[in-house]
């Protein structure tokens, strides 16, 4: 493995993980979104990269029409099971804009960094009707913040976590059949206004969000991220389960625990 390209195997086994691993966006996002862009029920959105559909399914009661697009069979398979009644595509975004039409809005949360992000960009603006808007969720959904203010109960111990995942996979991120040294890419804006797009406009929500979490929801979350995806450890899968609930079970015995959780950014970019 040297430098990493994507592959489909990037989140495979990681879908049935979603549901209990990641914690689900706040009714706030939904109530924002509508409000900033003047939402009434009508207009198409398409949801890219959208996973099993977490953001899909909160915000398709704005518009007329909602249709949800993933790279990963699993992730939709998922989805169809959530909410039968949205359109649910099995593509990468790089296929757009593949005859799906005209759009009021393009949503992408936590999934922008791993596509070609000039391309998707360019194609996705050529989707949105003139009064539309591509909204980009910045979150953290499948892990809390370091914070100094006082939660119910103990938090995970994520630096254990991750100790143990290295000593099964190695020091260097894992990413589908590849490795990601550097991590993910940045300069979102740069490829934004490249594309033609002005702003964003930027909106918080969910300031001090704290969840309870089982010590099945943490292994979850664990089993939900593509550095720690299921396949990747072959067949250790339950040797590393064991290990993982036994480091969960060390730091706090009763199995649960309690997360602070970063602010949700909604960035808003107008074609």
């Amino acid at each position: 493995m040297t430098s990493w390209e994507w592959d489909e195997t990037l989140y495979a086994g990681a879908a049935v993980h979603y549901g209990s691993g990641r914690i689900p966006y706040p009714a706030a996002l939904a109530e924002a979104v509508r409000d900033a862009l003047g939402l009434d029920g009508t207009g198409r959105l398409l949801d890219v990269g959208c996973g099993p559909g977490s953001l899909t399914v909160l915000l398709a009661p704005l518009f007329a029409e909602a249709v949800g697009v993933d790279a990963d069979p699993g992730m939709i398979a998922e989805a169809r099971l959530k909410a039968p009644g949205i359109h649910w595509q099995h593509m990468r975004a790089e296929q757009l804009p593949a005859d799906l039409g005209t759009f009021r809005v393009a949503s992408f949360a936590q999934s922008f960094h791993w596509m070609d992000r000039d391309l998707v960009a360019k194609r996705v603006r050529s989707m949105l009707c003139p009064e539309g808007a591509w909204v980009h969720i910045g979150a953290t959904t499948h892990r809390g913040m370091e914070s100094d203010e006082p939660l119910p109960l103990p938090s995970p111990p994520w630096e254990a976590v991750e100790a143990l995942v290295k000593r099964y996979l190695g020091p260097v991120r894992r990413a589908g059949q590849g490795v990601l040294p550097d991590g993910t890419a940045w300069g979102e804006d740069e490829v934004m206004r490249r594309a033609g797009f002005s702003g964003p406009e930027v909106i918080s929500v969910g300031e001090g969000r704290v969840a309870v979490r089982s010590e099945d929801e943490i292994v979850a979350s664990v089993f939900s991220l593509s550095s720690s995806a299921p396949h990747l450890f072959g067949d250790r899968l339950a040797e590393f389960e064991a290990d993982l609930r036994g480091v969960l079970r060390e730091a706090v015995p009763d199995g649960r625990f309690a997360e602070r959780f970063r602010d949700i950014g909604i960035y808003i970019w107008r074609p």
